[in-house]
């Protein structure tokens, strides 16, 4: 058996040695980018083996300018469709070719053409913007790599105000890991246990600044960001941990890691620690205002509104729901 090759190394050798030549002969000097973007765990790059058994095979995204796809596009997919070979080392090839405009309405709903605003960023599904900023472009003489770069990622104030959703995902919840298992309900206690460990792992991509992926790829990826070595075996914990007590005490100690990284952030000034025990019932919660600091970094004035309209929960959730991009229009409505 021959040794597996990544999805990104057979896209960049397909482009190369197969997409490039035709290019190079039919329109010589034909601006253009050719990448690998989109959906696909290879796009990730989290493609293995198991990976190849199903829409696995050479791609390549090919883009022109508006001008050139105009004239160029229908002419030289006819050419493409006679030349490039059906088959790339024993695997059906595939190839597209876009406009960056086009491509971008295709994947956000948005027009690269417009000024990106607050609300843009918080109705773009998150695992839409690694799948855009992912991948690997293999050639550009169009601006494909500048337009990636403007979706990099958030702009502060909107980092500061999903930081600020993010916690607030987090603290109400907390006591509730002891309050359900004080009266015997160890399951329903697991099961906000494991909602806080989500709620943990997305705070520490944001703390990170890096897109979260779907959830296939998302333990994966999160055992890669900086945090994770250190946090995953007590995650693990709290997963594990079949009494209420040893769940809880887990979560402490989680949370005082998320809490230490954010203090490490010097986005604001240090946030002290407490334990509260809500009603002098016998659940330790730890708690440190980090939304009330996050909320005093803020400068535009578009996003105040979003924190002092909405000043907690996590609007994820809403975009889970509505996550097709021809849904977007309907979530920029919720911040009008």
């Amino acid at each position: 058996m021959s040794a597996f090759v990544s999805g990104q190394e057979l896209s960049r050798r397909f482009y190369l040695e197969a997409i490039r030549p035709i290019l190079d002969s039919a329109v010589p000097g034909l601006p253009h980018g050719a990448a690998l973007l989109g959906r696909g765990s290879e796009v990730l790059g989290f493609d293995d083996e198991m990976s190849t058994d199903h829409n696995w095979e050479p791609r390549v995204l090919l883009f022109l300018t508006e001008e050139d796809h105009a004239r160029y596009g229908a002419a030289l997919d006819e050419t493409l469709q006679q030349k490039v070979p059906p088959r790339f080392e024993g695997r059906q090839t595939k190839y597209v070719v876009h406009t960056l405009r086009g491509f971008v309405l295709e994947h956000l709903a948005f027009d690269l053409d417009g000024e990106l605003e607050p609300r843009d960023w918080l109705t773009f599904p998150e695992q839409r913007l690694r799948m855009i900023t992912a991948g690997a472009v293999h050639h550009d003489g169009v601006g494909l790599q500048a337009v990636r770069d403007r979706f990099a990622y958030y702009p502060q104030d909107v980092w500061y105000y999903l930081l600020i959703a993010a916690w607030w995902r987090i603290h109400p919840e907390h006591n509730l890991v002891g309050r359900t298992g004080f009266v015997g309900d160890e399951l329903g206690s697991a099961l906000i246990g494991s909602q806080l460990v989500d709620g943990l792992m997305r705070l520490c991509f944001l703390m990170e600044r890096e897109y979260a992926p779907y959830s296939k790829w998302f333990g994966t990826a999160f055992s890669r960001l900086p945090c994770g070595a250190e946090l995953t075996p007590v995650l693990r914990q709290v997963l594990s941990a079949e009494t209420w007590q040893e769940r809880e005490t887990s979560l402490t100690t989680a949370y005082e890691v998320v809490a230490a990284r954010h203090n490490a952030l010097q986005i604001t000034p240090p946030v002290p620690l407490g334990v509260e025990q809500l009603w002098d019932r016998p659940f330790e919660v730890t708690w440190g205002d980090f939304p009330t600091a996050l909320a005093a970094q803020i400068q535009d004035p578009a996003v105040k509104q979003f924190v002092d309209r909405w000043p907690a929960g996590s609007i994820d959730q809403v975009r889970d729901v509505l996550w097709f991009p021809s849904e977007r229009e309907r979530l920029l409505r919720l911040f009008d």
